[in-house]
């Protein structure tokens, strides 16, 4: 694959850090509802058996995950709904930012001012997503020859060893398979999800621009109902604050 951003990275060691737990099960908890409407067995629906797993990581406790799937047989509850907004950042860097809200009204402004708070704007639908490819991405904590050969073995289209642990890339469609397999092969699964991976990546080493775009894509994070972002730029660890 020929880019790699490293901000799904920075990202996870951010949010190990972050003490706001009651926004984290807030936005895990919208994952669950939306994958919910598929089918609220997580057995027989691989989406919902996802957001279930990245729950129980984070320790969300089980009611708290059970009141999220109820939420799609409560008729009198606001249903959760997805959407998927693009923009650029400071420098010119493309931004993907995936959401699950029951009030686009209240959800999409929060979004636009926190682009334009912090150098960044708002772009037309397909202006950023070309940039980026849509795939399966599995984190696994063992690394080395073997684990390579696995994923190849197992349906993996592209693997990669990152910060001591090993991302396998695969098909959005064949994310369930390869998932299994690797499970079964007995490798530590530390998360599995469907990620816009870009295809060329953007280097910063400016620390003004640097310092610009963490603060966005924090503004960003912290708003409860954006369940994922993806970029297509690098910044070197000792610029990020």
């Amino acid at each position: 694959m020929s880019g790699h951003s490293k901000w799904s990275t920075i990202k996870r060691q951010k949010a190990a850090k972050d003490a706001a737990r009651g926004a984290v099960f807030t936005k895990l908890g919208n994952a669950i509802a939306v994958a919910a409407r598929g089918g609220t067995d997580p057995e027989s629906n691989f989406a919902l058996r996802i957001a279930v797993d990245n729950a129980k990581a984070a320790n969300m406790p089980a009611a708290n995950i059970q009141r999220s799937i109820d939420r799609v047989k409560d008729k009198n509850a606001a249903q959760v709904q997805e959407a998927l907004y693009e923009g650029y950042g400071p420098g010119g860097v493309a931004i993907i930012v995936e959401v699950a809200t029951d009030n686009i009204n209240r959800t999409y402004p929060e979004v636009r001012l926190a682009f334009s708070k912090h150098g960044g704007n708002m772009a037309e639908k397909g202006a950023v997503a070309f940039k980026f490819d849509h795939k399966g991405m599995i984190r696994v904590k063992e690394t080395g020859d073997d684990v390579l050969m696995q994923a190849l073995e197992a349906g993996a289209e592209d693997v990669q060893e990152e910060d001591g642990e090993t991302i396998v890339y695969t098909d959005p469609k064949a994310l369930m398979k390869v998932r299994e397999a690797l499970s079964s092969s007995s490798l530590t699964i530390e998360s599995a999800e469907l990620a816009y991976v870009p295809k060329n990546t953007v280097s910063v080493s400016d620390a003004a621009t640097a310092g610009k775009l963490i603060r966005l894509m924090d503004a960003l994070e912290e708003i409860d109902e954006v369940t994922n972002t993806h970029v297509n730029f690098d910044i070197p660890e000792e610029l990020i604050k």
